[in-house]
């Protein structure tokens, strides 16, 4: 081919040429003769394989099968079959162990944990070489949602034995889980009101024309011929227009709801009585009104739409935790549809101290917790001695400063927000609120990157127990590389 040639993919100018490298080693007909590795994909075995071989010694799933088989309290599960007559079910252990399992590693739809049963040697040995198909699995997962919430507390109680919660600094933050909702399949307020009356007037335009048909072919066939069976447009439609009214009664239920509370709130501030305060609130409700851009969700009423992290909004669920510095366990956590953060603080705290029986000793909050009255209540934990608050402020308001080097007493004339500024603004302040994010935002990354931050699950009560075992998975992983390093850390023969 000349040099100038370009009838191939390639101008043959432009390919350089590599000359094969020759240094007397290679022998001739080496690629014919070479001997490789006995391959013989049917070959028949006399003695069957054994799974258990194929799994590591050190593998996960080992550990959550010891896990199931001597820690775990599986009463709860076993306690909710009350009856002994029908097709057996498939045992609770296997189910456990398989969810757990999958939980851990990311793979939570029951579609896929029956594909993973067959095709995964981890999942197959932990069914114990059983396939459950996923309708088993699904209808196994919502039927003890509750229990399998419960292995979040019975997770951080191994954790507590293995000693890596000591409670002497935790964060708290929250995180927007993705709800199992489309952006698609919601409408607002303003819109819903119009698309209603549209659907009704369809409806009763259908009906009509239904009327007529039936009267007409009751004189052609009879009076006693059945025909009185709905067009298929006119079902759906009706549907729809159900839908619609549910979701805009919510919608005015939750605008009067608010409006009942925030009256109600200001009438106390003034000093009324508990029925002078309940009749300004049930004023307020009669005349509140929707703002014609609220939303509701027809696939999962329950999520709200949020901004997320990357600056989009989505339909999610708001999930807090508190962490332990120690080796980043959830001690405490909980999901809601509240888009801020600032109602949670209270709740937090007091379940902390619920679950553990104790306070940490520092707390670390970002600025979203920060309120007058969360202020107010972390003073007064601060009072009974053992606990410290560090909270950041965010932007002081007009008139309220707070040194940048703090030195001597504090002012008696000094906020709240402003002695906690003041607090952060300290040697000590800076160093411990400085560790915030190195504790709690890695656990919600790690969920993310072998979980999935989001919920498969509709409605937010079965969303909270998934995000709960979510959390609680979290913990068996922490606590299977803290057992892997401490048994690779041992000395021989211990």
């Amino acid at each position: 081919m000349n040099s100038g040639s370009q009838d191939g993919l390639f101008d043959e100018a432009l390919v350089e040429r590599v000359e094969r490298f020759d240094d007397g080693i290679v022998e001739a007909g080496a690629g014919v003769k070479k001997r490789f590795k006995s391959f013989e994909p049917d070959a028949v075995m006399l003695v069957p394989p054994s799974l258990d071989e194929w799994l590591p010694g050190n593998h996960l799933a080992r550990f959550i099968a010891d896990l199931v088989s001597r820690e775990l309290d599986l009463s709860r599960f076993y306690g909710s079959y009350g009856k002994t007559k029908g097709q057996p079910p498939y045992d609770p252990r296997l189910m456990v162990r398989v969810l757990l399992y999958g939980y851990c590693v990311g793979v939570r739809s029951s579609r896929e944990l029956e594909r993973a049963c067959v095709d995964v040697v981890a999942f197959r040995w932990l069914a114990g070489q059983q396939a459950p198909d996923f309708r088993s699995i699904g209808r196994f997962r919502k039927r003890h949602l509750a229990a399998l919430g419960n292995v979040f507390l019975q997770a951080l109680e191994l954790c507590r034995a293995a000693g890596m919660v000591s409670l002497g600094r935790v964060a708290l933050d929250g995180t927007k889980v993705r709800a199992n909702a489309s952006r698609r399949k919601a409408m607002s307020y303003g819109r819903l009101t119009e698309k209603q009356r549209i659907l009704a007037a369809e409806v009763s335009d259908m009906l009509a024309d239904a009327e007529a048909v039936d009267r007409e072919e009751d004189a052609r066939f009879g009076a006693d011929t059945r025909g009185d069976e709905l067009p298929p447009d006119l079902a759906d439609r009706q549907s729809r227009l159900a839908k619609m009214a549910a979701a805009r009664k919510q919608l005015e239920e939750d605008a009067a709801a608010k409006a009942r509370k925030e009256a109600e709130q200001k009438a106390r501030d003034r000093g009324d009585d508990d029925g002078a305060a309940a009749a300004k609130g049930e004023e307020a409700a009669a005349k509140a009104e929707v703002r014609p851009r609220a939303q509701r969700n027809f696939t999962d009423p329950d999520s709200r739409i949020m901004k997320t992290a990357d600056g989009s909004y989505h339909y999610c669920y708001n999930a807090q935790a508190v962490v332990d510095a120690d080796h980043q366990v959830i001690v405490a956590t909980d999901l809601n549809n509240t888009a801020v953060d600032v109602q949670q603080l209270v709740p937090m705290t007091e379940r902390t101290a619920e679950t553990l029986g104790r306070m940490a000793a520092q707390w670390t909050i970002d600025a979203g917790y920060c309120s007058a009255a969360n202020l107010e209540h972390v003073k007064e934990i601060e009072a009974a001695g053992g606990t410290e608050f560090f909270i950041a402020t965010g932007r002081l308001k007009h008139g309220e400063k707070v040194p940048e080097t703090p030195r001597g007493r504090i002012p008696a004339t000094a906020t709240l927000r402003e002695r906690m500024a003041r607090k952060l603004k300290t040697k000590k302040g800076r160093a411990v609120y400085a560790r915030r994010k190195a504790i709690i935002e890695p656990v919600f990354g790690q969920i993310h990157t072998r979980q999935g931050k989001h919920v498969l699950l509709r409605g937010l009560e079965q969303a909270k127990h998934e995000w709960e075992l979510m959390a609680g998975c979290h913990n068996l992983l922490k606590l299977f590389t803290f057992k892997a390093k401490a048994g690779l850390n041992a000395p021989a023969g211990a």
